[in-house]
């Protein structure tokens, strides 16, 4: 997923940040809520970090200089483009200090992040509401002065002008200041919520003989203290056992320890369900679906409800097959007719029937992907097909002033091979660590802009990951699953570097969210491509290619539980939209979750459980998790104009 997708105006810079914050200080929220204008005097300290605090008052410098300009002499340059320099130039100064708080191992840059991210928000919510600066772009948008001549500018100004009217601006000034009261409330929970999830850190105690099954491998990377192993819940350390260990019970408990992460963010997001559904009633919506479907694709929430109801039969037929296979599979197994299918079987037994059924012994298949093989392979891959290279500067990039928060980080330069243009640069942050980001997610941490003397801001991205680490004696060899996920991630960090765009507004994943995981997914199908595999997918140690008969078995079982998988998918979508659908905002969670849980899969609830507490997606992508399914209708689609340049990559490189 990309940190970042714009869905409005506002909510665009809102989202651009990433992280976790501390209370707002009281200071920052008055004047937010202030409707008139500036956020303090020329002295007066608007963050409590010295960096944000410069960087908030050029910002407000900037909106003065555009609130200035007389009527007569607005253009679409001074008054539309300017504020979008402003957006542009604040990200420059702040977003890599923000950037810090979910992946620095120093937790005093980790705190300065969390800090200054969130009296930037509290900062911005005061600039969606400022009357003045509306004035200034309002009076402009009713000149008639923008012409279709200014394509990106001008769809600017109309997409302003709409999240102007999302922000609040056409209500009463008592609704308004209300609204601004629930929108910086919102902020600071928000921000709590994703904290709660990056700082979890239960630890599952098991002996050895708990976890037989497990590949050996997977001990050198889990720490052992008198004759316990720590485990944590992360999904490199957590999807072995589910995939290998012979054990039910300790399978069982796994699953229950990651199904009650966060317990803490329940009541959180019972109370940012309650302001979601009053932000939207004060904004005309019957409920915040509506409200965020209005800038998507999608248009209302019936469409992504009608988009289920078709699905669901269909995957039913095939979930209730896939079920039965699984379950059959345990009965073997257990040499029990009378076993039943839990879900804590779920992942062991497809490791089974892959095994025995398709030949395909995941951990072998592993040892085809060493992580710097796939990285030599998706970097070859992308370069030929969009004429690029890429220019690894780790070694130099203090001294060329980028910042390296870790050891693990590395930072490279995107290249256009036929023009010779720098067009961008990426870090990889790959493998776990304690108090990171816990899933995979690119960063936009600035975003392609032309400035008005003509310079050109080139994107700056980040792709930060949780693969399995290295062990002693092994490089970090890849799950085929993360290894789709890595060229996923890796289609929104090209999506970012290689926009066309010229204004901060529209760069890179700055799309519709339910169009913004297609070119990822697109990316999805390269790690299936049997010609493609062949250049990177070969032994860590023999530097044998994938074996014919192996990457036949995993095409053949590519579809094995698909239709179980994908009524997971629906789940999650569903249950985010009854959260978001349910009058007033009122909301059981724990309830509604279970009860979607039980509809939408084919397995019972557990009571005691609360998955969505550490389902980080109801943060950023709330009413969006549909997208997901939506877009891979759009990615297909795509896929099938590359795949032609698929072919032509192989002779290439034969």
């Amino acid at each position: 997923m990309p940190s970042s997708p714009a869905a409005t105006f506002f909510s665009a810079v809102l989202l651009s940040l990433s992280g976790t914050a501390s209370p707002l200080s009281s200071m920052i929220r008055e004047a937010a809520i202030e409707e008139s204008g500036a956020a303090g005097d020329e002295g007066e300290a608007l963050s409590s970090i010295p960096e944000v605090d410069r960087a908030l008052h050029e910002a407000e410098a900037a909106i003065a200089a555009i609130v200035a300009i007389p009527a007569a002499e607005r253009t679409l340059e001074n008054t539309v483009i300017a504020v979008d320099d402003m957006w542009a130039r604040l990200w420059v100064a702040t977003d890599m200090m923000t950037f810090m708080s979910d992946v620095s191992p120093d937790a005093e840059l980790r705190d300065q992040g969390e800090t200054g991210q969130a009296e930037i928000e509290a900062w911005m919510i005061g600039v969606g509401k400022r009357r003045d600066l509306f004035d200034a772009i309002r009076s402009y948008a009713e000149s008639g002065a923008a012409t279709e001549a200014d394509s990106e500018g001008t769809r600017l100004l109309e997409f302003m002008m709409r999240d102007y009217r999302r922000a609040g601006m056409a209500l009463e000034p008592a609704a308004l200041k209300e609204l601004t009261e629930v929108e910086l409330e919102l902020a600071e929970l928000e921000l709590e919520f994703k904290k709660n999830i990056r700082e979890e850190d239960e630890i599952v105690l098991l002996a050895r003989e708990e976890l037989e099954g497990v590949p050996e491998s997977w001990f050198g990377g889990v720490k052992e203290s008198d004759g316990l192993f720590l485990v944590t819940l992360d999904t490199p350390t957590y999807l072995p056992i589910m995939r290998y260990c012979t054990n039910p019970v300790t399978r069982r408990k796994m699953y229950l320890s990651r199904r009650r992460r966060a317990g803490d963010n329940v009541p959180l997001l019972e109370e940012i369900l309650k302001l979601r559904s009053r932000q939207a009633k004060l904004l005309g919506f019957e409920h915040p679906a509506d409200f965020e479907a209005e800038v998507r694709m999608s248009g209302k929430a019936e469409a992504i409800q009608a988009f289920y109801e078709e699905l669901r039969p269909k995957l039913r037929a095939k979930a209730e097959l896939d079920f039965a296979e699984y379950e059959n599979a345990k009965r073997e197994h257990l040499d029990n007719p009378d076993a039943t299918l839990n879900a804590w079987d779920q992942s062991f037994y497809h490791d089974r029937l892959m095994k025995e059924k398709y030949a395909v012994d995941q951990e072998k298949v592993r040892e085809y992907f060493a992580v710097d093989n796939v990285i030599d392979g998706l970097f070859s891959i992308t370069q030929e097909l969009y004429g690029l290279e890429y220019r690894e500067i780790t070694n130099s990039a203090v001294e060329k002033g980028y910042t390296m928060w870790h050891e693990d980080a590395q930072l490279f330069e995107v290249w256009d091979q036929e023009t010779g243009e720098e067009l961008g640069q990426f870090y990889l942050d790959l493998y776990p660590r304690p108090n990171k980001y816990g899933h995979a997610a690119q960063f936009s941490l600035l975003a392609r802009k032309r400035y008005p003397d003509g310079s050109l801001q080139k994107p700056l991205v980040a792709l930060v990951c949780n693969f399995s680490k290295p062990t002693e004696g092994k490089p970090a060899l890849l799950p085929h699953g993360e290894v789709t996920t890595f060229f996923h991630e890796f289609g929104h960090c090209l999506h970012s570097i290689l926009t066309s765009a010229e204004t901060t507004r529209f760069s890179g994943t700055r799309v519709a969210r339910d169009f913004v995981e297609a070119p990822s997914q697109m990316f999805e199908n390269w790690v299936w491509d049997a010609e493609v595999l062949q250049r990177f997918a070969k032994h860590y140690e023999t530097g044998e290619v994938l074996p014919t008969e192996l990457l036949e078995g995993m095409l053949a079982a590519r579809n094995l539980g698909s239709g179980m998988s994908n009524q997971g998918q629906v789940f999650l979508g569903s249950m985010d939209i009854a959260f978001h659908t349910a009058p007033g905002g009122e909301v059981d969670s724990v309830a509604i979750g279970n009860a979607v849980y039980e509809r939408e899969t084919l397995y019972s609830a557990i009571p005691e459980s609360h998955f969505h507490s550490a389902f980080g997606h109801l943060v950023g992508y709330q009413a969006g998790y549909y997208s997901y399914l939506w877009s891979k209708v759009y990615a297909q689609d795509m896929f099938g104009r590359f795949r032609e340049l698929a072919h032509i990559i192989h002779d290439h490189a034969d």
